[in-house]
């Protein structure tokens, strides 16, 4: 029997989600998914499988999953209408393309661009707290900026994964790490000032980018040095970085296929 494979890029505000994948007893994104796609597939046969998991409280601004089915869907535009009818008004679905059997959204080459959105110095409008972490103390924003510079290249990253196994693989390259004003998200009651951690990579390990933030928190407060994130990065460091940053904070802003 031929089978039909969908890509569907989605969007979401992860703040009231358990993270992605489906666990007893709590709400999770692929189970709002699921619940949506068998109300108006109708009971009819599907299954769908994500590129990746997030944690609980992380956001999206392209995050995608791939929709198998055993038969076509007969209009796309149709579909996506009734699919974001339907869904929770924080998901977004933004667009569905098909794709063939060769593609596989786990073992597909892809880039992963990651935001994290965070202020300092202040306690914050509540409203906040779903996409921004604020930190109270100050924290010295330019000695952060040289060392998330750090970061980019090749490094032994054994450091940034939570509960590191023997057989991982640590030594990855981060495609871009830097940290710049924000200018990309505005609401009138943010802070003032607020800032942005990009970081950029072919494949990140559990907790990874939470860990860099919070390693370069604490480098902006003067618990570390430049020196302690160079050391961690030397291939065999057992140096184990510990402040993971809020998850909601933290958004996956971009997903490229190659």
């Amino acid at each position: 029997m031929k089978k039909y494979f969908y890509v569907f890029t989605i969007q979401y505000l992860g703040y009231r989600f358990h993270g992605w994948q489906k666990q007893p007893n709590v709400k999770t994104l692929h189970l709002m998914v699921d619940r949506t796609l068998n109300f108006i597939l109708e009971g009819k046969p599907f299954k769908s499988l994500s590129s990746g998991r997030t944690d609980a409280m992380v956001s999206a601004e392209d995050a995608a999953f791939e929709l198998f089915l055993k038969e076509p869907i007969e209009d796309e535009v149709t579909f996506l209408e009734l699919f974001n009818y339907n869904l929770p008004q924080d998901i977004r679905a933004l667009n569905i393309k098909e794709v063939d059997s060769t593609f596989n959204i786990i073992n597909n080459p892809k880039i992963k661009e990651y935001l994290y959105l965070f202020t300092y110095g202040e306690k914050c409008h509540p409203f906040c707290a779903p996409i921004m972490t604020t930190i109270l103390d100050d924290l010295d924003i330019d000695l952060m900026k040289q060392g998330a510079k750090l970061f980019e290249g090749n490094n032994y990253l054994w450091s940034y994964c939570y509960k590191p196994t023997e057989n991982g693989v640590y030594t990855r390259e981060i495609l871009q790490c830097e940290l710049v004003e924000n200018e990309l998200y505005t609401a009138n009651y943010f802070p003032e000032k607020s800032y942005i951690l990009k970081v950029k990579g072919k494949g990140f390990m559990r907790n990874q980018i939470r860990l860099m933030m919070g390693t370069l928190i604490d480098l902006g407060k003067g618990k570390l040095t430049l020196q302690d994130i160079k050391n961690s990065l030397v291939p065999d460091s057992n140096i184990k970085m510990e402040n993971i940053a809020p998850a909601s904070g933290l958004i996956l802003n971009k997903i490229e296929f190659e």
